[in-house]
């Protein structure tokens, strides 16, 4: 075990605007998968896995239960997953996920952000090969015995685990499995009592970018407009 490495973190708009953000993304899931799974987050693990990472972003637990409320009415808004391959500048490599109940809007949005800020939108596969699909699971390190977890968790998918930081600077375990294996090791985490702060599907590069400052900041304010977008859930990357 070691250090996890991640592509770089930022935090370029105001406090309030993320969480509202991310308050906007944790209910077009809960609607997503309330249409495929059901509203009982006992009979849908997939339903109890977005509530615990609404926790992870202190969503209140009566926006949580509005969100499902309003995902199980007769009028309840249709979001479809789409991705899109691109771009950025200096040849950073980008995956946009969007939830969209209108993909032409989305797309348009989309490509102009890119272009604007000197990237190009690219067709399916263009740069998926660059990633890997993986599940992810944050974990607050503290009472965890690190090397009895490890050993037990490659029995149920894991491939790596490392240490990490949070948003906020605060030490984290990250467990990575193929996503296929994704709700194995979530079984196996339960099983354990073992409560992830977050548990997410993520795109990880293979082979990261290095750019100095000035570059990096260009990609940075590119995915940082993209991220702002109200039909993007997630915006993938390759830079270091």
């Amino acid at each position: 075990m070691g250090r996890i490495f991640e592509v770089r973190k930022h935090a370029m708009f105001a406090r309030w605007n993320r969480m509202a953000k991310q308050f906007a993304r944790v209910a077009k899931d809960i609607a997503m998968t309330v249409k495929t799974g059901g509203p009982d987050p006992a009979s849908n693990p997939t339903l109890r896995r977005i509530i615990q990472n609404a926790r992870a972003v202190n969503m209140p637990k009566d926006k949580v239960e509005a969100a499902i409320k309003r995902a199980s009415g007769r009028d309840a808004t249709n979001y479809h997953e789409v991705l899109y391959e691109g771009y950025a500048p200096h040849g950073v490599a980008l995956i946009v996920e969007t939830a969209t109940d209108n993909p032409t809007r989305t797309v348009a949005h989309v490509r102009n952000i890119i272009t604007k800020h000197g990237g190009n939108l690219g067709t399916n596969g263009s740069v998926a090969f660059q990633f890997r699909k993986m599940g992810v699971f944050r974990l607050d390190p503290a009472g965890i015995n690190q090397d009895s977890l490890e050993l037990d968790m490659i029995d149920h998918g894991l491939e790596e685990m490392g240490e990490s930081v949070g948003e906020k600077g605060e030490p984290q375990l990250v467990l990575r499995c193929e996503f296929a294996n994704f709700g194995k090791l979530q079984e196996a985490l339960e099983a354990r009592a073992v409560a992830p702060l977050s548990a997410e599907h993520e795109y990880i590069c293979s082979v990261p970018i290095e750019l100095s400052e000035a570059p990096a900041a260009e990609v940075l304010e590119l995915i940082d407009q993209l991220e702002q977008d109200e039909d993007v859930q997630r915006v993938y990357h390759t830079l270091a």
